[in-house]
């Protein structure tokens, strides 16, 4: 059988209206903008309005995608929905997506690794279609937080945000798409970000709830710890198996959790700061949704462009890690960019932006 590549062919993210600035939360909490940009690094987040649910933030991203692949939702073989806020704890939010797209009879699922969830369903989607069972599939990473995270803690609830993101991938004969992955999962740190009283092992009852159980809870320095351990490791992995080195990156889309993880991960990787695309100061951390939101602005904005060899990387509860190297252009386009590049030709690249040059 003819190896068998997937192409990312189309994207589209979706963030709701409303806007809540650290300026906002300074209203309600014991806590100030310089404090959580000096922590974190962000200064606003997304929050989902009354109706708006994990559903129809997927659905509007994945219509988003759909339209930039030039496909129909009736086209598609496939659709993952990597989430840990579904809508309901059953029927799952996939067939909800699935149907809301007026996709009729195409098989969908949810993929629940956290923060992780998009990378893990990325690589999934990817072994569908290099196996060729599949030749279309929609993958979304969404996250509806808001409601899972108690509005009163200021150690939490300065950090989360609500968003989709959406990516196509289809099957092509030419080489492009994710070229090595890495996954992992060390359960051994699972409480230190935990929901405790939101499924079987507690649940949720007038005592746990004003206990506030049902909410997120998070041991920020031990997350810290975690990922500023797996980040490089991950991403040597994923080059390794695709057989490039940092030099040939053009960007790293990192886990958009916290300025200062990206910060430490980049000293500790010897890798410049400006060759990380950080967008986290205005959504802050979307979790499953991050990674596709930080590559579909990138891509919209033309700061990305669809020829570069790109490094995603993630973690999160789980605790999990995932890390890809994508090139989304088949290389041969790749490589036709560089050569215009050389020659002078309308512009020249630097860490894949275009600039402008004298013929």
């Amino acid at each position: 059988m003819q190896k068998r590549y997937g192409r990312i062919t189309g994207w589209g993210a979706y963030t709701p209206s409303k806007v809540v600035t650290n300026h906002d939360l300074e209203q309600a909490l014991d806590t100030s903008h310089e404090w959580i940009v000096q922590r974190t690094g962000i200064c606003a987040r997304h929050v989902a309005a009354p109706g708006e649910t994990t559903a129809t933030m997927s659905t509007e991203a994945g219509r988003r995608a759909l339209a930039k692949a030039d496909l129909d939702a009736a086209d598609l073989d496939l659709i993952i929905v990597a989430t840990s806020t579904p809508d309901h704890l059953t029927p799952p939010v996939s067939s909800q997506v699935q149907h809301a797209l007026g996709a009729a009879n195409v098989p969908a699922f949810v993929l629940v690794t956290g923060c992780t969830g998009f990378m893990y369903a990325l690589a999934t989607a990817q072994q569908f279609i290099a196996g060729g069972m599949y030749q279309r599939i929609l993958i979304i990473g969404a996250e509806l937080l808001s409601r899972h995270i108690d509005w009163t803690d200021r150690a939490t609830c300065v950090l989360f945000g609500d968003a989709a993101g959406a990516v196509v991938m289809e099957a092509t004969a030419v080489p492009c798409g994710v070229f090595g992955f890495d996954l992992g999962s060390d359960g051994s740190g699972a409480a230190h970000i935990i929901a405790p009283a939101a499924g079987t092992a507690e649940p949720v009852s007038a005592t746990t709830f004003a206990e506030g159980r049902q909410f997120i809870r998070m041991n920020g320095r031990e997350v810290f710890k975690f990922a500023t351990r797996v980040i490089g490791r991950s991403c040597q992995a994923s080059l390794t198996q695709a057989e490039l080195s940092l030099d040939e990156v053009d960007w790293i889309i990192p886990h958009q959790a916290n300025l200062r993880i990206i910060q430490s991960a980049a000293k500790s990787m010897k890798v410049p700061l400006d060759r990380f695309y950080i967008n986290l100061e205005k959504y802050a951390n979307t979790s499953a949704a991050s990674i596709p939101l930080a590559l579909c602005e990138g891509l919209d904005s033309g700061v990305i462009q669809p020829t570069d060899t790109l490094l995603l990387v993630s973690f999160g509860a789980g605790l999990t890690w995932a890390s890809a190297v994508l090139q989304m252009e088949p290389v041969a386009a790749k490589l036709m960019s560089r050569l215009t590049a050389v020659n002078g030709v309308n512009g020249q690249y630097k860490n894949g932006v275009k600039t402008a040059v004298p013929l």
